[in-house]
């Protein structure tokens, strides 16, 4: 008998291609719809210079005469103040409640329909209003800080590139954080107790009132390794203004992606157990 040899296409990348490409369109839809609300972001920009200069002299009067504090001179808290009003929008940690409306209306069931997982949708539209964000409210009041007070700029090659890698981790933490956050409608219907929970949890513990530096060495690292919470913006503004030596910058970026990966594997679980037990309300 004769034999028959089977033979198997080589895999192509056209899955992963339109992937990549559905998710690059997904991330500017999100750019462009955020893009609109130009009064919106000038109006932001306003509050958060006013709030900036508020911070800026409440922070310099903690150094005093002494110059220093928790290891932060007044340029580094200057600057500190500066970027983190900037990255306030970019970051955002409250506001939003897109996936909570949809599920309390029941719009969420036309959602589950799409090729796009939930997840992975909802996250490329956030990096798209993450990147506006960064060209509308960043920008201003890191340039508006150096003309009125004394910053400190970064001087090590190595500084600039990890903040940007730190800034983007920080942006899918968020998102995963309040996408949990979100999802809690599938259980509650009504999420404005979590929503309150989280605002007042994520300003304090993320380092947005003052940096967690002031608060006590174990504290410090109960906060880091135990929540996500300090991932979300001390660690930025700590690598922006070289607040540690550069292994111990690198570790703390290593530990934004180790959450980062933890959080949205969360957002994976939560989301399937949810979609089990979905009962659409309305509609």
């Amino acid at each position: 008998m004769g034999s028959v040899t089977a033979t198997v296409a080589p895999p192509t990348d056209s899955n992963v291609t339109r992937w990549f490409r559905t998710f690059g369109a997904m991330v500017l839809s999100g750019f462009r719809r955020h893009a609109t609300y130009r009064q919106a972001a000038v109006a932001g920009v306003v509050t958060n210079t006013v709030f900036g200069f508020l911070r800026c002299y409440i922070f310099l009067a903690v150094v005093g005469a002494a110059g220093t504090v928790a290891g932060y001179d007044r340029a580094q808290l200057a600057t500190f103040v500066w970027a983190g009003q900037g990255l306030l929008a970019v970051i955002l940690l409250w506001g939003w409640t897109d996936l909570a409306d949809r599920i309390r209306t029941g719009e969420i069931a036309s959602d589950l329909l799409r090729p796009v997982h939930p997840v992975t949708s909802y996250l490329a539209t956030d990096l798209g209003r993450a990147g506006f964000a960064s060209l509308s409210r960043l920008l201003p009041p890191v340039l508006i800080g150096p003309l009125l007070f004394d910053v400190y700029l970064p001087r090590r090659w190595a500084t600039v590139p990890l903040f940007a890698l730190s800034v983007l981790v920080a942006v899918v933490l968020c998102f995963g954080c309040r996408f949990l956050v979100n999802a809690t409608a599938y259980w509650l219907q009504d999420v404005r107790g979590a929503m309150i929970l989280w605002t007042l949890s994520s300003g304090v513990l993320a380092g947005l009132y003052f940096p967690l530096r002031f608060l006590p060495e174990w504290f410090q690292l109960a906060l880091w390794y135990a929540t996500p919470f300090p991932s979300l913006l001390q660690t930025p503004l700590d690598v922006l203004v070289e607040r540690d030596p550069a292994p111990a910058q690198f570790g703390l970026v290593g530990l934004q992606v180790a959450w980062a990966v933890l959080i949205l594997a969360a957002c994976r679980l939560v989301q399937r157990r949810a979609e089990r037990r979905l009962v659409v309300q309305g509609g």
